[in-house]
């Protein structure tokens, strides 16, 4: 399990430093080169879309490393290996 999230380390996504709540759309207007309140907007406005904006978000939030490469997902599991 620990090299799942050493792939997802490596593709170099992390939640934006200028964040409200989990700094995914400020990660992703990071990454974008977009605003990040045109970011929000977009975000905001997926989760109109019955499951797949929120549930987008919440896999993306816990997936996603935050500035000092830590992930939620592997922090529940005590960062050991799960096999």
């Amino acid at each position: 399990m620990n090299s799942l999230f050493d792939s997802i380390r490596k593709i170099g996504f992390r939640r934006g430093p200028d964040r409200i709540l989990g700094g995914i759309a400020g990660g992703l207007a990071e990454v974008t080169g977009i605003n990040v309140w045109i970011m929000r907007l977009i975000v905001f406005a997926s989760f109109l879309l019955p499951v797949l904006g929120i549930g987008a978000y919440l896999v993306a939030w816990i997936l996603t490393p935050w500035q000092d490469n830590s992930i939620p997902l592997q922090q529940v599991f005590g960062g050991r290996s799960i096999q």
